[in-house]
């Protein structure tokens, strides 16, 4: 059978009190309407139609997905309306209709749903509810067969007591859509088409009507104010949580530790609390990371250890490596085997070698460093005219006094070393050393300042 999504994606969530469209509300960063395009994608669909309403042209500017098709919904008036409106759209057998505000829904209970159906029947996403306020109920008959779906306010005390519910996620045949969607009525409290009353329609028209449950009421649960979008956040990262740990990872506190992106990690990884994963990131085998770290596309390699307080972006670490506390690497630098970025340092588009460090309070950026280095305290290089940037090039066992200042470009060979407190502006050869510091001079009699009267 050949595949259509319709994700129910227009309405403004007047709960949530924002301006943003309610599905562009994140999730571990990612907006929710993402993380549903994002899984049903795993179904190979022929096409995937979100309609959308309120905020249009933002919800299409944030999203992204191949075979997107966008069917704008003018006026929300119910679910119903909206497959209405993506009806013109659909080519394939059956239309998978998901909501765009459930986005710790997963693909395999959406495939469990679709192995479920047929052109002959109708399939239902169901849920057990500890609580099923406000949500639709399965009414069955006295075999188990589902006779249709009864939303809460139209329900009667009976129904009421039922805790199967619906969650809103159905897979529709194409045929039945065409011929039964214009049959349907807005004569009911909200004074909306409900797409729930094709069940009745279906049953009318000799198919039969199939379910699948959904394997937890966090996988199916709705966005409708922050109070939730906050309790779907944590769920998420407790999921993520589970997943490093089985992986080989210790959390020092699973409850403090957020995953946004994607994290792969090795074996004895040890994670301690607030540590923060943009993109995508890589911890290999023995990877230690300290209390408040950051972390934006790294990768990581074995034995390397992370301290406290450190935010490391677009960047590559060595194996053995050690990096912080309280040090910034930024987008484009690698630190070599065993190498050492130590506290208040920050780097950017730089190759630092193996076993080469910058141990305390410096900026090497647009620097290739060779194996060995040593970078004192205090230096920083000048990589910057204002216009363009230059390169400093540094080779192996370089010594670099403290307080030093590199005018790039600049070619510091191998062995050289540069005296504190020097500002060095021409290149330096093998084993030289370099000075470029002004000459002091002690002055006798000196007459320190005195204060003036006003």
């Amino acid at each position: 059978m050949q595949v259509d999504i319709v994700v129910l994606a227009a309405g403004k969530g007047t709960r949530m009190r924002s301006q943003l469209p309610k599905v562009l509300h994140p999730i571990a960063g990612t907006p929710m309407l993402q993380h549903i395009v994002n899984t049903v994608a795993e179904l190979s669909p022929l096409a995937t139609h979100v309609v959308i309403g309120h905020g249009a042209e933002k919800v299409r500017e944030s999203v992204l997905g191949e075979h997107l098709s966008w069917v704008v919904q003018a006026e929300q008036l119910g679910t119903g309306h909206a497959v209405m409106q993506a009806l013109p759209n659909l080519r394939g057998d059956i239309a998978l209709v998901v909501l765009g505000d459930t986005p710790l829904l997963k693909a395999s209970s959406l495939k469990a749903l679709l192995d479920s159906v047929n052109t002959q029947s109708y399939g239902l996403l169901t849920v057990e509810s500890a609580d099923p306020t406000g949500l639709g109920r399965i009414v069955r008959d006295a075999n188990g067969n589902v006779q249709k779906i009864v939303e809460h306010k139209d329900a009667t005390p009976e129904q009421l007591a039922i805790t199967e519910t619906n969650t809103g996620i159905m897979a529709i045949p194409r045929q039945l859509l065409e011929k039964c969607l214009p049959m349907l009525s807005s004569n009911n409290a909200q004074g909306e088409y409900y797409l729930t009353d094709l069940i009745e329609l279906a049953i009318a028209e000799g198919l039969q009507i199939v379910s699948a449950k959904a394997g937890s009421e966090m996988e199916v649960q709705g966005v409708n104010n922050r109070v939730q979008l906050a309790t779907l956040e944590r769920e998420y990262q407790r999921q993520q949580a589970e997943a490093a740990m089985t992986a080989g990872a210790s959390l020092a506190d699973p409850q403090r530790f957020d995953v946004r992106g994607s994290l792969s990690v090795g074996n004895d990884v040890f994670i301690d609390i607030n540590a923060v994963f943009h993109g995508e990131c890589v911890l290999g085998d023995n990877v230690s990371i300290g209390p408040n770290c950051t972390f934006y596309n790294v990768v990581i390699g074995d034995g390397a250890e992370i301290l406290a307080n450190t935010v490391v972006e677009d960047a590559r670490i060595d194996a053995r490596a050690t990096v912080g506390p309280f040090a910034r690497i930024r987008p484009g630098t690698h630190l070599g085997e065993g190498s050492k970025v130590g506290n208040f340092v920050e780097t950017k588009k730089t190759l630092l070698g193996k076993g080469s460090k910058i141990n305390h309070l410096s900026y090497v950026g647009d620097a290739e460093v060779g194996d060995g280095v040593n970078i004192g305290a205090g230096t920083i290089t000048c990589n910057y005219d204002g216009v363009n940037k230059h390169k400093t090039v540094m080779g192996g066992g370089v010594f670099i006094g403290s307080n030093s200042t590199l005018v790039a470009p600049i070619d510091i060979a191998a062995g050289a070393f540069v005296a504190a407190g020097s500002t060095v502006t021409n290149n330096v050869s093998d084993n030289q050393l370099a000075v470029g510091r002004a000459r002091q001079r002690n002055i006798d009699g000196w007459n320190k300042p005195t204060k003036k009267d006003k």
